[in-house]
C-alpha cells in the first residue's frame, strides 16, 4: 500500500463506514501522535526543536511502514493531517502578511521555479537522462515535492519507465527534502539570516511544505510562518508550471494536453482562513487554539514522515539521477541565497 486511497477509504468522501476508516488508520495515527508527544517532551526537556525529535524518533520506527497495521494511519497522518494543519495555519495570517512578501521574494520564487526546470531539461540529457525526467525532478525540486512530481508525471508522455522515474522522483525528492530540513536551519544561521530572511529562505528553497514548516517553526514561529507563506507561494505556481509543461511535451502524445489538477484543497482553505482573518470574522478567543491544533497537527505529520522515510530505498537510488536532483536542489538554493543577499525587501 501506498497510499491512503484504498477502495475501504474513499468512501470517506462520502461520509460513508466512517467506523471502518478509523479501524483502519486509527494504528498508525495513534503511533504517529504517540512519536509526536515524545518529540515534545524530548524538546521541552532540552531545548531542542521538537520537529527535528519528530523526525529522527518517526525515522527510528520506519519499520511500522513497512507492513502491517500502521500503515494506512501513517499514509493518513503524513497527508491529510498535514494539509489541515497546514490550511490552519492560514487563520494566522492576513492579507497585509501576504503584502508583507515584497516583489523581490515573489521575483526570486517566480524565477526560481523557472531557471530549476528549465536547468533540469537541459542537464538531464548530459547525463544520458531522458529531458522529460529533467523536467519531472526539475519541477519536483522547485514547487512542491512529491506533489509537483505526480502533477507532473500526469501530463508528460508516458513511457515504458514513466512510473518507475516517478517513483524515484517522489523518493529522491523527500530524501532530499528530509536532509533539507536538517540542514538549511544550519546554513541560514551561518549566513546569519533574520526570522524574516531565514523564512524566505527555507521557504523558497526546501522541496515539500511538511518540512518546511518543520524547519521554519525549529527557528521562531516568525520564521515558520513566513517560510509556510513563502512555499504555499511556490505550491500556487504549480498550475502555470504544469500547464506550460503540457504544451511543451504535448508532441510526445496523441492525446495532446491534459486538464490541469485543480488547486490542492489545503491552499484553498488556508486562503479562506486568511481572507476570514483579514476581515477579523474569527474570533480573537479562536485564534491561539487554533494555533496550537495547527502546530500539534505539523507535528503529527512530522513523525508520520519520519517513518514513510526508507534509508535503504534511498539507497537503491541511481547514480545519475540523483546527481541530477541534488544539482537542482542547489542550484535553486545558491539562487536564492544570491537574491536575499543582493536584491533590497
Amino acid at each position: 500500500m501506498t497510499d491512503i486511497e484504498t477502495p475501504r477509504l474513499r468512501a470517506f468522501a462520502g461520509g460513508r463506514r466512517i467506523g471502518d476508516i478509523l479501524r483502519l488508520t486509527m494504528p498508525g495515527l495513534l503511533a504517529s501522535v504517540v512519536v509526536a508527544i515524545a518529540a515534545t517532551s524530548l524538546s521541552e526537556h532540552y531545548a531542542a526543536p521538537v520537529m527535528l525529535f519528530a523526525l529522527l524518533l518517526g525515522m527510528a520506527l520506519n519499520f511500522l511502514f513497512e507492513e502491517g497495521r500502521c500503515v494506512a494511519g501513517i499514509n493518513f497522518a503524513a497527508k491529510h493531517v498535514l494539509r489541515w494543519s497546514i490550511a490552519l495555519l492560514g487563520a494566522q495570517m492576513t492579507a497585509a502578511d501576504l503584502g508583507s512578501l515584497g516583489v523581490a521574494p515573489i521575483g526570486t520564487m517566480v524565477a526560481g521555479v523557472a531557471v530549476t526546470i528549465a536547468f533540469g531539461a537541459l542537464a538531464a540529457p548530459l547525463l544520458g537522462l531522458d529531458r522529460r525526467v529533467g523536467a519531472l525532478t526539475g519541477g519536483a525540486v522547485a514547487i512542491c515535492g512529491a506533489s509537483a512530481a505526480l502533477a507532473i508525471a500526469a501530463i508528460l508522455p508516458k513511457t515504458e519507465t514513466s512510473e518507475r522515474d516517478t517513483a524515484f522522483t517522489v523518493i529522491g525528492v523527500t530524501a532530499l527534502s528530509t536532509l533539507a530540513m536538517i540542514i538549511y536551519p544550519a546554513i541560514a544561521a551561518a549566513l546569519h539570516f533574520d526570522h524574516r530572511a531565514a523564512g524566505i529562505f527555507l521557504g523558497g528553497t526546501i522541496h515539500d511544505v511538511a518540512q518546511v514548516a518543520g524547519a521554519g517553526f525549529s527557528i521562531s514561529d516568525e520564521t515558520g510562518h513566513l517560510a509556510t507563506l513563502t512555499k504555499l507561494f511556490r505550491v500556487l505556481l504549480l498550475l502555470p508550471a504544469v500547464y506550460v509543461l503540457g504544451l511543451m511535451f504535448a508532441g510526445g502524445q496523441s492525446e495532446g494536453v491534459r486538464a490541469t489538477p485543480a488547486i490542492p484543497g489545503f491552499l484553498i482553505g488556508f486562503a479562506a482562513l486568511a481572507a476570514l482573518n483579514s476581515l477579523h470574522a474569527i474570533p480573537q478567543a479562536a485564534l491561539p487554539v487554533l494555533a496550537q491544533v495547527s502546530r500539534w497537527g505539523l507535528v503529527v505529520a512530522i513523525a508520520a514522515l519520519g517513518m514513510k522515510t526508507s534509508i535503504r530505498a534511498v539507497a537503491k537510488l541511481g547514480f545519475r539521477p540523483v546527481l541530477l536532483l541534488v544539482a537542482e536542489t542547489l542550484l535553486l538554493m545558491l539562487l536564492v541565497i544570491a537574491a536575499i543577499t543582493w536584491l533590497p525587501g
